[in-house]
């Protein structure tokens, strides 16, 4: 059974949603920066911590990670710091 969304790997790094992790003082250098960007096609691509292991014995009812999906963690400041730059619907 086909998935209703797949991930597009032939879109690029459109621009970045909010603030970069150095600008939010989240990163010593740019090897180990949380971040958020907005795809060529509207996707939007996240960089954390993978905490799959450790959350997915507890993950509430309704909530899974797929075998091929991983769940990451970012500073929720970065999230509210890329508010401006995310539309309404």
């Amino acid at each position: 059974m086909e998935r209703p969304w797949e991930v597009d790997t032939s879109v690029t790094f459109q621009h970045r949603l909010g603030k970069s992790a150095s600008e939010l003082g989240y990163s010593r250098d740019s090897r180990d920066c949380p971040d958020i960007w907005e795809l060529s096609n509207g996707d939007v691509a996240i960089v954390g911590r993978d905490v799959t292991e450790h959350f997915s014995r507890g993950l509430p009812d309704g909530v899974s990670v797929g075998s091929d999906e991983r769940l990451v963690v970012i500073p929720g400041t970065m999230l509210r710091a890329a508010k401006s730059d995310i539309p309404d619907l």
